[in-house]
């Protein structure tokens, strides 16, 4: 057997194809989907990059992995301590052993290691070839490698080959004699002058004023990448500058299935299609980012063309990627690592069971910190650090009436704000009771400064407040985040 995981950086589903978006962004990826099962509720247990593929491969939420941050303690694995032997224990139960120990040999194409100093994302890996941009990559820079790959390899049977792309990520940069296929298609509707003009007079990192996180600085390496959206001119640049980066990617993806088919293996070979995490464009005021716990970011793709299983399947149900591991080891009659905490979804690739959840307990950790509960239609989201977007502490947003969340229901709803408080404390207690060190990296992030992308900000960013006719707000970013003025973390 072989199997192409497809890994595609920061890919909204929502934006393709498969998915019902109106525009032409992904006709190489929707052919897979017709081809097999689309989960439409498939959820990254931790997000954004470095958290999300951690609980990928380790097949554990980020709370209990370590592992929920970019930076600092929680941007590490746990140390095993004393008991570690002469191998690690996720040596054995990582993602790539566990196709290593059903016979395959594993390749990977990607950056992602370097980018973030993961190196325990390649255990299991007998192949390693690492495009060497740190994730800067656009698609002509990493195909070759795939294509050359499958040339020497392609034909040979029980191979893995993970394939990973970023072009969606900012900056935007699909070459420009691409040019914009997109042109003269409309705006998602959701989007309007008087929203746009509210973000811009409100705070927070990566805020319509500042799609450079903190300020509004451009690259003119990128020019399909902008540091401010003025106006509806300028949204259009950012949707369209992230569609093009989606469809010239589906382009390359086709490239690699015309291989396949070149070596009269495509028919036979499993391929996986998922991402890290989402990307809001424009939601909760976060313009090409992908900052909160909310329903935008966490929410990613997964298509599985498995031979002999459902095709044109379409599944409901919630799932988190950190039941990738067990599905796959279900699908081969493998025995489940116990360190593993997802729950298999085979039964749906083989003859369309619903094997969803009732709910998903969500976390973010490396903009802001929140953790967000995903159940019924609800999104539920609990703030402990903003990301200097003075969110109050609980949002609810009904995201079947309300996908793009608009409309905070919190205050109206108190009833679904305590059944999603109870489900989250419940899951926290039993999260707490399996750690023999009993520490929340949520809570360590916090007390080494806050998250990553935010720890040190906001001094000067009061500063492009007051700058930029926002002085209104500083006052109460200050009297929230008194530990950024107080000169010490």
């Amino acid at each position: 057997m072989r199997i192409l995981v497809l890994d595609l950086d920061t890919l909204r589903p929502d934006h393709l194809g498969c998915y019902g978006y109106g525009r032409d962004t992904s006709p190489n990826i929707d052919r897979i989907a017709r081809e097999g099962v689309r989960f439409d509720n498939y959820y990254c247990s931790d997000a954004p990059c470095l958290p999300s593929r951690a609980a990928w491969v380790t097949g554990q939420f980020g709370i209990r992995s370590g592992i929920v941050g970019h930076g600092g303690t929680a941007g590490d694995m746990r140390i095993e301590g004393r008991d570690r032997g002469f191998r690690s224990r996720f040596s054995r139960h990582s993602l790539w052993a566990a196709f290593r120990q059903q016979g395959f040999r594993t390749a990977s194409i990607s950056p992602f290691a370097e980018r973030h100093s993961a190196w325990w994302f390649n255990a299991g890996f007998n192949e390693m070839i690492n495009t060497g941009q740190g994730g800067m990559e656009s698609a002509e820079a990493i195909t070759p490698s795939v294509l050359d790959w499958l040339g020497r390899n392609g034909s040979d049977d029980q191979w893995v080959l993970h394939v990973n792309y970023w072009d969606p990520h900012t900056p935007y940069r699909a070459p420009e004699e691409f040019g914009n296929p997109f042109a003269d298609d409309p705006l998602p509707e959701w989007m309007t002058p008087e929203i746009l003009d509210r973000d811009r007079k409100s705070p927070g990192g990566h805020g319509a004023r500042e799609v450079n996180m903190w300020n509004s600085d451009v690259a003119p390496r990128w020019p399909r990448h902008m540091g401010e959206i003025n106006d509806m001119g300028d949204f259009r640049r950012m949707i369209d500058g992230y569609d093009c980066g989606t469809r010239y990617m589906d382009g390359h993806i086709g490239q690699i299935l015309g291989a396949l088919d070149d070596a009269g293996v495509l028919d036979d070979t499993a391929i996986v299609v998922t991402a890290d995490h989402g990307e809001n464009l424009g939601e909760l005021n976060c313009y090409g980012e992908h900052g909160t716990s909310d329903y935008i970011t966490h929410r990613i793709p997964m298509i599985i063309r498995w031979p002999g299983c459902q095709q044109g399947h379409v599944d409901t149900g919630l799932h988190y990627n950190l039941d990738f591991a067990p599905t796959m080891a279900d699908l081969f009659g493998a025995q489940r690592h116990a360190a593993w905490q997802g729950q298999s979804y085979a039964d749906t690739l083989r003859d369309g069971a619903d094997c969803g959840r009732d709910h998903l307990v969500l976390s973010q950790c490396c903009h802001g910190a929140m953790r967000s509960v995903r159940m019924g239609p609800w999104m539920y989201i609990r703030v402990m650090h903003d990301f200097f977007h003075l969110y109050p502490r609980e949002m609810l947003f009904n995201i079947v009436d309300d996908p793009h969340e608009q409309h905070n229901l919190a205050d109206s709803r108190p009833d679904i704000c305590d059944q999603a408080a109870r489900i989250m404390l419940t899951w926290h207690e039993d999260m707490m009771a399996q750690m023999p060190d009993a520490v929340d990296p949520l809570w360590t992030v916090m007390r080494e400064g806050g998250p990553l992308h935010s720890r040190g900000h906001l001094p000067k960013y009061c500063d492009r407040l007051e700058q930029t006719d926002r002085g209104q707000h500083v006052e109460a970013l200050k009297q929230r985040h008194p530990e950024e003025f107080s000169g010490g973390s």
